[in-house]
């Protein structure tokens, strides 16, 4: 916990970016009878029953003191999809950072292996250097910034049926550009002193 608080304390660094990441399942749902839209002194009505349309995985990534988020939309949540996101991150939105600080959960897929499976030895091994990797402790996913802006998508923007991945796309894309190009920032105010208080016991490194 200590050490993702202390990273949190780090000032913005253009060729040390600090990023979150997290990913979230996602239930395309379908209406099965025609609503009735809104009127003067009417409501939207839809009906209660619904149709699923299967599922799709959300994978949000983003840099809170900078107001910036990538949000990727794929079918499953793979080693193989984690290993490209991280391509994509290291290749085209961070070109020029010497290495980026990465926040996340240990989950399984979030390996060496993951990278090695997906590419070729030497490509591997380059995406694996450009990150260092800074995991969230067990039961401590709200640690994690990535889950405040999948908060926010899911008020703001999936608060809703939703009933194809290619909605949910533009969707999600529409969201994305607004609050990418209003560097809607993140203000981190929870301190390792804050824990200490807080919580009343001595921290390991299994805490």
């Amino acid at each position: 916990m200590e050490r993702v608080l202390d990273v949190y304390k780090r000032p913005y660094n253009e060729l040390n970016p600090v990023i979150c990441m997290d990913e979230s399942p996602k239930q395309l749902i379908g209406e099965t009878r025609t609503g009735t839209p809104m009127g003067q002194g009417k409501e939207k009505r839809i009906d209660y029953e619904y149709a699923r349309k299967g599922t799709c995985n959300i994978f949000m990534v983003n840099e809170p003191l900078n107001g910036k988020r990538r949000v990727k939309i794929t079918e499953r949540k793979t080693k193989v999809d984690w290993a490209i996101l991280l391509k994509e991150i290291a290749d085209e939105d961070y070109p020029n950072a010497e290495k980026i600080t990465l926040v996340m959960d240990n989950f399984k897929t979030h390996s060496p292996g993951a990278l090695y499976e997906t590419f070729e030895p030497k490509e591997a091994k380059r995406i694996w250097d450009k990150f260092e990797f800074v995991f969230t402790p067990k039961h401590g996913s709200w640690l994690n910034m990535a889950e405040i802006e999948l908060s926010i998508a899911g008020r703001q923007c999936l608060n809703r049926r939703i009933p194809t991945e290619r909605k949910l796309k533009r969707e999600i894309e529409y969201w994305q550009k607004y609050r990418n190009e209003n560097k809607l920032t993140i203000q981190w105010k929870f301190t390792a002193k804050d824990a200490r208080k807080k919580f009343k016991y001595g921290f390991s490194g299994q805490n």
